[in-house]
């Protein structure tokens, strides 16, 4: 039997799961969990590199744990970045494979160190900031992962791991590093509803996302009130509203009523209160059972929080045996205490 490709993703510990999180990402993992040998972290020292808060920091990483179970991730897939030390201790060596103006050149170090500007009290950017895309190689190549699901606006730390993992290669003299490939899925734009000329984000107030968890009575308020119609708008042309809508129906799987309204669409005769009924209904659906998935899981709380540190030990044994390679490769002392 030929054994599965590995692949690797991560996501930080930022409290709520929104629906754009959902459909961008999290529904992806669950779906690939049938193809590939998956591994899924929450890498909490990734959340240290923009101002947060310490006491909050351990509570959304358990948090984020649970709502990724009951999303469908399986939790033997799951480990807690800071439970896996030699993703530091490889950060450190790949350090020394990455010059200093490759992370200058990274496009959300310039977008991120602006936002923690003006986010911080004392203009602080923090060096971990400019370093994160090594750690971040560090995270997919400590697995030997063939693939990495991207967006596009992720292209660019895939870039700067592949770079890393070959210059590694040239100087040990050995292909050990295999070059992890992008693999890229159909994501959907999910929009705000309240400003669909935006993406959906918690940044922006609470009305400007949809938690996953949300109950029914919030969430068709929420959709009832979304922006529909807007002025500029060219004739002929769908509106960002209309288009996000619908967009929030096909991704919830509720591809009949999507055919059926955008025929109305097609015909003129579409109607918004029945699009918007539609999309709450759809959504309604999923977060329900949602959160009947989470209220199980939290009922046994402590048996998850075993299960999951079982798994980041079980994972944390590859990255050992990746580590003690690399040191070797590296002419580094290698001492078993």
């Amino acid at each position: 039997m030929e054994q599965k490709k590995q692949v690797l993703s991560a996501i930080q510990p930022t409290g709520d799961i929104h629906y754009g999180n959902y459909f961008g990402a999290v529904q992806n993992w669950v779906k690939l969990q049938e193809q590939y040998d998956c591994i899924y972290g929450v890498v909490d020292y990734h959340a240290m590199t923009m101002p947060y808060n310490p006491k909050k920091l351990r509570e959304y990483t358990w948090e984020l744990i649970f709502n990724l179970i009951a999303l469908g991730v399986k939790p033997e897939s799951l480990f807690i970045q800071s439970l896996v030390p030699e993703h530091a201790e490889l950060c450190w060596i790949f350090n020394c494979f990455t010059s200093y103006g490759q992370l200058t050149r990274m496009t959300q170090f310039k977008d991120k160190s602006a936002q923690a500007q003006e986010t911080s009290e004392d203009n602080f950017i923090s060096a971990g900031l400019l370093d994160y895309p090594v750690l971040q190689a560090a995270d997919i190549l400590i697995y030997r992962a063939d693939y990495v699901p991207v967006g596009k606006d992720q292209e660019q730390h895939l870039e700067l791991t592949r770079s890393i993992a070959q210059r590694f290669n040239n100087q040990v003299g050995k292909e050990y590093f295999v070059l992890p490939e992008p693999l890229f899925t159909e994501v959907p734009k999910v929009r705000s509803t309240a400003d669909p000329t935006r993406k959906m984000s918690k940044s922006a107030g609470a009305k400007h996302y949809i938690n996953v968890f949300e109950e029914e009575k919030r969430l068709r308020k929420q959709i009832r009130s979304a922006v529909t119609d807007a002025g500029d708008t060219p004739t002929g042309q769908m509106s960002p509203g209309v288009q996000n809508l619908f967009e929030l129906l096909r991704a919830g799987g509720n591809q009949e009523a999507h055919g059926n309204l955008m025929q109305a669409y097609e015909q003129g005769g579409l109607k918004y209160v029945e699009l918007k009924d539609a999309v709450a209904d759809t959504l309604v659906a999923l977060s329900n059972g949602f959160r009947e998935k989470k209220a199980e899981l939290k009922a046994n709380k402590k048996e998850v929080k075993n299960q999951v540190k079982a798994s980041s030990a079980a994972i944390r044994a590859q990255a050992q045996q990746t580590v003690k390679e690399v040191k070797e490769l590296c002419g580094l002392s290698n001492v078993k205490f």
